[in-house]
């Protein structure tokens, strides 16, 4: 690998991580480390609202294990969908495309971000977890929400283009680095055939990102064809860039 090569860097992170979905979390875990590269793990405290990590503790011990095996711990909202959120006109076009019903943190004032992000670092925290940031479900969220996140001396939050160093002190502030971010969907199979075609343009359109997130979710092994660019994508990028955790940004 050479010297300007090994300057681009790769983050790498499971999303919705929750007993809901621990058959794949743990799936795309052991994809991960059969490539060498530790994820990071958003955890979800209350799945849809169905699924309170307090319930399960033989998974929340297996997330520890993760943790002191180097996995980051970052908060992905308290439920992950938006009930009870009702959307504007605005939020329906923001959300266009990118989100069934679970963009969480869409419609959400600061008081009520700072609620939701307040109990779940709680939650974590009474299961021995310590979030080191936070990221949106579907990266969707207002402002307020990254201001949240950095009045709380959480150490970074993300956009869709963006990640959000939050500098602590007396005067934090947030610095934003460029970050595309390489997901898929399957949900059905014009979508995962969609996802396959766009990575695959990625491979050749990004190569020059100074950082790129590779974004695993487990929803992504559903469908075969997702579930094979995912493998594939998982090992071009870690073999030519150098795989970075989130507390190395700051």
């Amino acid at each position: 690998m050479t010297e300007a090569v090994s300057r681009r860097r790769l983050l790498v992170s499971i999303h919705d991580v929750t007993p809901a979905l621990e058959a794949p979390v743990r799936a795309l875990w052991s994809l991960c480390m059969a490539h060498g590269v530790v994820p990071a793990l958003l955890v979800v405290p209350d799945w849809h609202g169905q699924w309170p990590i307090e319930r399960h503790p033989l998974f929340m011990d297996w997330v520890r294990a993760r943790a002191r095996e180097g996995a980051e711990i970052i908060l992905h909202g308290e439920r992950h969908d938006e009930v009870g959120s009702p959307r504007s006109w605005q939020d329906q076009v923001t959300a266009f495309g990118r989100t069934a019903r679970e963009g969480e943190f869409l419609t959400l004032s600061h008081d009520a971000a700072l609620a939701r992000i307040q109990r779940g670092c709680a939650r974590l925290a009474d299961q021995q977890l310590v979030p080191t940031g936070f990221i949106p479900p579907a990266w969707l969220a207002r402002e307020a929400t990254h201001d949240v996140v950095r009045e709380l001396q959480l150490g970074f939050s993300e956009d869709a283009h963006t990640v959000r160093v939050h500098a602590r002190g007396v005067n934090p502030r947030t610095v934003r680095l460029d970050a595309p971010a390489l997901r898929w969907s399957g949900r059905g199979t014009a979508r995962a055939v969609a996802s396959r075609l766009v990575a695959d343009a990625r491979w050749y359109a990004w190569q020059r990102a100074p950082l790129l997130r590779l974004a695993l979710h487990p929803q992504d092994l559903a469908h075969p064809v997702t579930a094979a660019s995912v493998r594939r994508d998982i090992t071009r990028w870690a073999q030519c860039r150098h795989v970075v955790r989130y507390a190395e940004l700051a």
